[in-house]
């Protein structure tokens, strides 16, 4: 496996991952119309290029150097808050699963937060999606819980979960 930094160019390949892993990670717990207006919204071109053009914000591409496929990406926001970076976008396709992708890219996250010099990671997941349990594996709490008002008359009802280095 190998984490490759992704470009402008990558937005078409960020978008067709997300929507190959939401379609999987979510199908149980988002109706469709909810699924549709956040990948439209969080994934739109203009809002992935936006983030690009922010020094402290970066994708990564997760690619299977031995099947040469890319199985997933990593989006995160260094100095989000204070010494705390914000772990925004994680997600692995289906069939890339089990793989121990998931905690590796984790373990690169890691060293990359730790070499920004910030302290903390904090993300947002879902009350009902499984991935709770791989971030608890991984060192990860939940300090707080929130509804958050995405538009459209849909919400996010997620776990605030961290995990503090050092």
């Amino acid at each position: 496996m190998k984490l490759i930094e992704a470009k402008e160019k990558d937005i078409p390949l960020i978008q067709d991952l997300a929507k190959r892993s939401w379609e999987n990670a979510y199908a149980e717990i988002l109706s469709q119309e909810q699924m549709k207006y956040m990948l439209d919204t969080m994934y739109s071109e203009a809002e992935i290029s936006e983030h690009l053009k922010n020094s402290n914000y970066h994708y990564y591409l997760v690619f299977d150097e031995i099947l040469n496929v890319f199985d997933g990406f990593l989006g995160y926001e260094n100095h989000y808050e204070d010494q705390t970076t914000k772990l925004h976008r994680i997600y692995l396709v289906p069939e890339s699963k089990g793989k121990g992708l998931g905690k590796k890219t984790l373990e690169f996250l890691n060293k990359k937060v730790k070499e920004s010099g910030d302290n903390r990671i904090i993300l947002n997941v879902n009350k009902y999606n499984s991935a709770q349990k791989f971030y608890e594996s991984q060192g990860y709490n939940v300090y707080e819980e929130g509804v958050f008002d995405i538009g459209n008359g849909f919400v996010m009802d997620d776990y605030l979960m961290e995990i503090k280095f050092g």
